[in-house]
C-alpha cells in the first residue's frame, strides 16, 4: 500500500499538509473526508521509498530482533513512555547496525508529525502489511499497547513454528553433506590410483566400473566445472523460486510429494490461522485481513487461495464457505471449525485454537522426521556404498579368476 504526501484543506478552509496510507488517490479523499478535510493534491512516496531501501544494502533484520522489538516497545508503551522515547531506547540497545537505522528514521518521522503506521510502511521488508496495518489500527482503536501484543505474540509462535521446521531439516542436510564430501574424496583420490592398476593389467572392466573411472577422471580433469556447480546450484535455487514460473512449479511440485505435501499443507494452515486470528482480534476487517494474510503464507497456492476467498467474502459470502472451494489445501476440520467460529460469533478464538492445533501437528511430524527419514538415508547410502563398492571390487574378482 502507497504512502502519499498531500495536501488538504479543511471545511472551514484551514490547509493541512501530511502523509497517508491509502491504496489510491480516490481512497486518499474518502479518508480525508472522513476527517474533515478535502483533497488537494496528493504525490505518491513508493519510488523513494524503493531507492531508500536498496541504498540501505542488503543488510536484514532477523524474526528474533523485530519479536524483541515488538515486546520492549509493548512494555514501554504500556509504562506510559512516549514513542520517540521507546525507539531512541531500542535503537540502542539493538546491535543490528542496519536496524539501528530504521528506528532511528522512524523516530525522526514520529518527531515531524508522521504516524508510527506510516513511519514503519517505509520498510516493508522489516514491517510486513500486517505488522503496520494494525499498528494502524491500534493508532486509529487508542489500544496500542493491546496491538503490540498481539503482534509479538504473533511473531513469537511464527518463530517457534520456523524454528521447528528448520531443526528438523539439519539432520539430513548434514548426512547429505558428509556423504557427498565423502564420495568426491573417493572419487578424486581413490579412483583414480584403481584406474592406473586396472589399466596396467590391461584387463576389460565392467559398464559399472567403466562409469565410475569416468567420473572420478571428469571430477579430477574439471575440479573447477564441478565447484562452480555446488556454488551455483543455491543461486539457480534461489532464482527459481524468485522466478514467477519456477516458484510456480516447485510449489506445485512440493504438494504431490507424498510426506511433504501433508507437512506442507499444515505448516501453511498454521500461517493462516495465526495472521487471521492476529488480525480480526486487533480489529481489521475480514477482507483486509485475507488479503494481508496471502503474504504470510509460503505456497503460491496457498496465496490464490486467500486472496479468490477475499474476493468472495467482499461479495458476501460467509468466510467458510468461501475457503471450502480450496478443500485440497485446507482440511475438513479447518473449515468445519471455521464454520462452527462463525455460528457462534467467535472467528477469532477459534482461529487460534486451530493455530495451536496445526502447530502441534507440525510439532508431532518434525519430532518424528529423524526417525522417519533415517531409514530412508541410510538405503540411499547403503545404495551408492554398494554400488562403488561393486564397481571396484568386481575387476578384482574378475583378476583372481583367471590366475
Amino acid at each position: 500500500m502507497p504512502t502519499y504526501n498531500y495536501i488538504a484543506k479543511s471545511f472551514q478552509g484551514k490547509k493541512k499538509k501530511g502523509k497517508e496510507l491509502a491504496k489510491n488517490k480516490r481512497d486518499l479523499a474518502h479518508l480525508l473526508k472522513d476527517k474533515g478535510f478535502f483533497l488537494i493534491s496528493a504525490e505518491e512516496e513508493r519510488r523513494a521509498t524503493k531507492k531508500k531501501t536498496f541504498s540501505m544494502g542488503l543488510k536484514r533484520v532477523s524474526l528474533v530482533q523485530k519479536l524483541m522489538m515488538t515486546r520492549n516497545l509493548q512494555v514501554m508503551v504500556s509504562a506510559g513512555v512516549s514513542l520517540p522515547k521507546a525507539l531512541d531506547v531500542l535503537s540502542i540497545q539493538t546491535k543490528n547496525k542496519y536496524f539501528k537505522k530504521v528506528l532511528d528514521g522512524t523516530k525522526k518521522d514520529i518527531i515531524k508529525g508522521t504516524a508510527f503506521s506510516v513511519a514503519i510502511a517505509k520498510y516493508p521488508k522489516i514491517f510486513p502489511e500486517i505488522y503496520y496495518s494494525m499498528v494502524k489500527v491500534g493508532e486509529q482503536t487508542g489500544k496500542m499497547e493491546e496491538i503490540l501484543g498481539v503482534l509479538a505474540l504473533q511473531l513469537e509462535r511464527q518463530h517457534q513454528l520456523r524454528s521447528k521446521v528448520k531443526g528438523a531439516m539439519v539432520y539430513p542436510a548434514v548426512i547429505i553433506g558428509a556423504m557427498l564430501l565423502i564420495g568426491i574424496v573417493m572419487l578424486v583420490k581413490v579412483v583414480p590410483q584403481l584406474s592406473q592398476t586396472f589399466e596396467e593389467l590391461e584387463i576389460e572392466l565392467p559398464v559399472m566400473t567403466r562409469f565410475v573411472i569416468a567420473l572420478g577422471n571428469f571430477f579430477v580433469s574439471y575440479w573447477y566445472i564441478v565447484i562452480l556447480f555446488f556454488l551455483g546450484t543455491p543461486f539457480l535455487f534461489l532464482s527459481l523460486v524468485r522466478n514467477k514460473k519456477g516458484k510456480r512449479f516447485l510449489d506445485s511440485f512440493l504438494l504431490r510429494v507424498p510426506f511433504f505435501s501433508g507437512l506442507l499443507k499444515k505448516i501453511n494452515c498454521a500461517y493462516t490461522c495465526l495472521s487471521l486470528s492476529a488480525m480480526i482480534n486487533g480489529g481489521v476487517p475480514i477482507v483486509t485481513a485475507l488479503k494481508i494474510s496471502s503474504n504470510t503464507v509460503t505456497n503460491v497456492y496457498f496465496k490464490e487461495a486467500l486472496i479468490a476467498s477475499a474476493e468472495e467474502v467482499q461479495k458476501g459470502k460467509k468466510l467458510s464457505i468461501a475457503m471450502s472451494a480450496f478443500s485440497n489445501l485446507y482440511s475438513n476440520l479447518f473449515l468445519q471449525m471455521l464454520r462452527i467460529g462463525e455460528e457462534t460469533g467467535e472467528t477469532s478464538k477459534m482461529l487460534t485454537k486451530l493455530a495451536d492445533f496445526f502447530e502441534e501437528q507440525v510439532n508431532n511430524i518434525t519430532k518424528n522426521l529423524s526417525s522417519i527419514i533415517e531409514p530412508v538415508l541410510l538405503l540411499f547410502i547403503g545404495a551408492v556404498v554398494g554400488f562403488f563398492a561393486v564397481s571396484m571390487i568386481q575387476p578384482i574378482y574378475s583378476i583372481m579368476e583367471g590366475m
